[in-house]
């Protein structure tokens, strides 16, 4: 059976270089603890920083703004409440947009639970922040605000510089959750004078359980984990040398390759979208056409389940979601589409298709291919049974 793995946003397959770095840093010749002063110690530092150095390059960040933490959901922790615990009295506000990450907004609401104020900020039906509204929520109160630079599940681009000038004239913090951008679109925290930037890369063909928040430089935080002097006292802990070294070299290759694969991906991400809509009747494309990467194309089949889609397509060897992999197994309707209007049954409707610098023409064409029988099939079962005939069941 083809394998076509069309699930990106979710996680990517580490490049073979990262995984050869990890290897050589996990192995008995070159293990080591970098807070340790002898040999073995200063060559773990040594790596621990050369990775440091390439991520900040990647994300147009200084080296020493580099946190790394073991998962972007820890990075977004830590910029809500670290922030928020370091900031002036009377700044006790957070700023949110109804789309942002799971790892945002349930963060949000713990902190909410505690007596945080929160403001929650729509988006437009074609799921893209208006400034205007951040400006209308926006008051003395306010430490924070967090808007992602593109949305996971739709794949939307956020206006992260306009909202960031915003926040800063109105004397808050500016939070981006850049974890769906990085290796997809040139990311430069400092440009877009954001003050702290997540990132993971399990998402640009990193390993899993290697992240990172960056920090910008008179930033204020409050670190979640208390003890050792790592990550100049930001996040206590040993560090994962292979993890981390893994990390830097997915960031290197994702810097060499950005262009190539922005160009690569916006052919066939369009081909896709395109044909999937003129091959299914009723098809809908979710989020804005233009404004978005080009690798993600989350497309409501109106009339079907979109977990049936999902395990038809499963069985057929193609690997979709139908949203955020951190919402798996929540009994409720994707929220970032439910906040862009659709109803509670079109958001059920709909599967996201991520492609990714390893998709293929070809992969494209039998996506293509399977899709609109899946789909037709599942329509036909859920249609009304016909007087003296069976129903369908799904």
């Amino acid at each position: 059976m083809r394998e076509v793995y069309a699930d990106h946003a979710a996680t990517t397959a580490p490049a073979p270089e990262v995984v050869e770095a990890m290897r050589a840093h996990a192995s008995r010749g070159r293990f080591g603890n970098a807070s340790s002063v002898h040999r073995r110690g200063e060559a773990a530092r040594e790596a621990v920083e050369e990775a440091r150095g390439r991520l900040a390059r990647l994300v147009g960040a200084l080296p020493e703004e580099i946190v790394f933490t073991a998962t972007g959901s820890e990075a977004n922790n830590l910029a809500l409440k670290g922030v928020l615990a370091a900031a002036p009295a009377g700044r006790t506000r957070i700023v949110i947009s109804a789309i942002e990450h799971p790892s945002v907004i349930e963060t949000a609401r713990h902190l909410a639970s505690r007596g945080v104020p929160l403001s929650v900020v729509p988006v437009g039906a074609e799921g893209i922040l208006d400034p205007a509204a951040v400006a209308a929520a926006l008051g003395p109160d306010v430490a924070l605000v967090s808007v992602m630079w593109v949305n996971n599940e739709v794949g939307t681009i956020q206006p992260v510089a306009e909202v960031a000038a915003l926040a800063h004239a109105a004397g808050a913090r500016m939070h981006c959750d850049a974890i769906q951008a990085v290796g997809k679109l040139p990311v430069d925290a400092a440009g877009a004078e954001v003050d702290l930037l997540s990132v993971a890369g399990h998402k640009f063909h990193g390993p899993l359980g290697a992240a990172a928040l960056c920090v910008r430089r008179r930033t204020r935080l409050v670190p979640l984990i208390h003890g050792g002097r790592q990550e100049r006292s930001r996040r206590a802990g040993t560090e994962d040398l292979p993890a981390i070294a893994g990390l830097g070299v997915a960031a290197e290759r994702a810097a060499a390759r950005l262009a190539a694969d922005a160009a690569r991906l916006a052919g066939l991400g369009g081909r896709l979208a395109e044909g999937l809509l003129a091959a299914v009747p009723g098809a809908r494309l979710n989020g804005d056409r233009a404004r978005r990467v080009p690798g993600i194309a989350n497309v409501c089949f109106a009339g079907v389940d979109g977990e049936a889609v999902l395990h038809e397509l499963d069985l057929l060897g193609v690997t979709v979601s139908t949203g955020s992999a951190c919402s798996a197994g929540s009994p409720g309707p994707s929220h970032v589409l439910r906040a862009m209007g659709l109803s509670a049954e079109d958001a059920h409707a709909s599967v996201r298709f991520s492609l990714g610098g390893e998709t293929s023409e070809d992969d494209v064409d039998y996506i293509l291919e399977v899709t609109p029988a899946v789909v037709s099939r599942l329509r036909a079962l859920d249609r009304p049974a016909m007087p003296g005939r069976a129903s369908g069941v799904r």
